[in-house]
This record gives structure tokens, sequence and C-alpha cells, in this order.
């Protein structure tokens, strides 16, 4: 799959982390934000948006904040860059922020977050990009679908980590159900005229997907634009599509990604991985099934080294890996 990506352009670097980070979404379960995402990274870089060999430029601005302008690239490519000067910050202040401008990113928001909770940290993300969601009354896509993560260590497993959408369901599921031909729950999105709808097609097609929860995940998204664009010096989701190129899937945009050492002046406090156990444990003690990164934990376990691909998608890659015919 690195390969491919090397084919239409990028360097083997982006290649690599691109490419792994579709792979591990696919290995837990996150198909909408799997294999199912190469197509967006070659039609993006076909089309000439983005960078495919970025140089981000990292900005060590104060003891807490880190800024990084991505180059055009992919936001994952600069928090690479930027990871161990995270790490140091965050252990040495207590907290650190990476606010990341001229980037873009399509997938899996949580894998951002979840290194840091390996190493012991709390980390929250956020990331804006196409205007493809209405507020509450609205008749067309003002906010991106931005997403939330979060994670944070325990002592007993791997972290605790969420991923959800500030929209109903993310833009890929809506692809993915249109692609499979089923409907979703009525009132998802709004078709082209403003209406409320389950028609993927819909949606796809003029329409728009609702905030989850009314006006309550139109605040988060509302949120989400403000750390994502109007503090890193992004566009907002509503200002993507001027001068984005035909063919161009993802956008240039934003994501802040702000890291938490527990342990700094917390000598006297219990463990923090020891609590979120303890909530956890309280969780399902009072009935609820299933804990937020259960899932995830249990598609890595049973998937081992493994990645099961199905018969049509393999089909798919293979044709998207096809090398560029380039004219003499």
């Amino acid at each position: 799959m690195s390969a491919a990506l090397v084919s239409h352009g990028y360097d083997e670097s982006t290649a690599k982390i691109l490419a792994t980070n579709c792979v591990t979404a696919h290995r837990d379960g996150s198909e909408s934000h799997g294999l199912f995402r190469l197509k967006d990274y070659i039609a993006t870089i076909k089309s000439g948006y983005v960078n495919g060999s970025p140089r981000p430029k990292i900005e060590d601005v104060s003891p807490g904040l880190v800024r990084v302008d991505a180059d055009n690239g992919f936001a994952q490519i600069a928090l690479e860059r930027a990871e161990d000067i995270m790490v140091a910050k965050a252990r040495t202040s207590g907290v650190a922020v990476l606010a990341i401008r001229n980037s873009h990113h399509t997938g899996a928001l949580y894998i951002d977050v979840e290194r840091f909770a390996e190493k012991g940290f709390l980390a929250i993300a956020v990331v804006n990009s196409i205007a493809v969601v209405a507020p509450p009354g609205g008749n067309k896509g003002v906010y991106g679908t931005n997403p939330i993560a979060f994670a944070a260590p325990r002592a007993s497993t791997a972290p605790l980590v969420f991923d959800l959408a500030s929209s109903t369901m993310s833009h890929g599921d809506v692809q993915v159900a249109a692609r499979e031909g089923r409907l979703l729950p009525e009132d998802t999105g709004i078709d082209k005229n403003g209406k409320p709808t389950g028609s993927p097609h819909a949606i796809l097609s003029g329409g728009a997907l609702s905030t989850f929860g009314g006006h309550k995940g139109a605040s988060i998204a509302l949120m989400v634009e403000i750390l994502c664009a109007g503090l890193v010096g992004a566009d907002f989701s509503f200002e993507v599509d001027r001068g984005k190129p035909l063919g161009a899937t993802t956008a240039r945009t934003g994501e802040t990604i702000i890291v938490i050492d527990p342990n700094v002046g917390a000598k006297d406090l219990p463990p923090l991985a020891r609590r979120v156990d303890d909530l956890v444990e309280a969780l399902s003690e009072a009935g609820q099934g299933r804990i937020p990164g259960d899932r995830r934990i249990r598609a890595r376990r049973e998937a081992g080294k493994d990645v099961f691909i199905h018969e049509d998608q393999w089909t798919a890659l293979n044709e998207l890996a096809a090398p560029i015919k380039r004219e003499a």
C-alpha cells in the first residue's frame, strides 16, 4: 500500500505514515477510515492540492505551545515530526498544545491521541474539514464533521480511547452506506432542499449531514472550528472550497492536540490509570455493555498481525495501486 502511494507522488516517508494509518484503522474495525481512504489520498495528490513531500516547520513558541506549518501536507506527518517535542514539553510543564495549520487530515483521529495515552498521558485532538454538516435549522453545510478524539491510560489494559464526530455520523460512513446501498436513520442529514433525510445519496448529492443532538452537537462543532481554524490560523470549514482544484477530496484546514501529563505535581494523588480503571469498573457494574474503545481492542486482538480485506475491496485497491501512465 505504501508503494501504491509512492507511485502516485508521495515520498516514501509520507507514504509509510499514511499507509500505516489506514491499515491500523482498518485492522481496528474502522472501515470508513481504513483502506477506504486510499482513494482520497490518491485523488487529492493527483489534483495537485496536497504536497506529497512536505517539510513541516516546527515553531517552539512557548513552554506549553508548539505551532507547526504542515507545508500543505497531511497533519499526520506534522504530528510525527512534532511528537518528541510534545512529549518533552508535557513532561516538563504538565501540558503541551500542538497547533497544526496548512494541513490535510482524512484518517482516523483516535490514532493521533492513542500514541500519547500509551506513554501515560491524557490527550485530546480536534480537527475540522470540508463543510458537509449543516447547523440546526440550516439548509447547507457550514461545519466539517469536526470530530473530537480522547485517550486516557488504563492500568489493566490498553488505553481508553474514543473518536466521535460532532455530526450524526462520519462522512466516510455515509459514503460506505451509499456504496452498499443502505438507508441511514431518518434525520441523519438533509437533502439539497434542506429537508431531513436518511438517504446517503441525497446527503452526498447537494445535501449535508446534521449535528448530533441538535444544538448540542452544533456547539461542539463550533468549538472545534475555533480551536482548529481560529486558533491555528487555518481555514474554517466553510472557507475550504475557495481555490480547491477539481478532484481533490481532502481539506486544507488545521488540527489541535492537547497533551497532559497526569503525574506532574501529583505525587500525593492516586495514579490516573488506576482511577480510570475504577471508573470503567463502575460503568460496567451499572450495566454499560460496551466501554469506549472495547471494540477497537477486541478487533485488534482478533486480527493479530492480519488485516481482512473483502474481495471487491482488494480489487479496488489493486486498481488504485496501478502506476500512473505518464505521457512521453
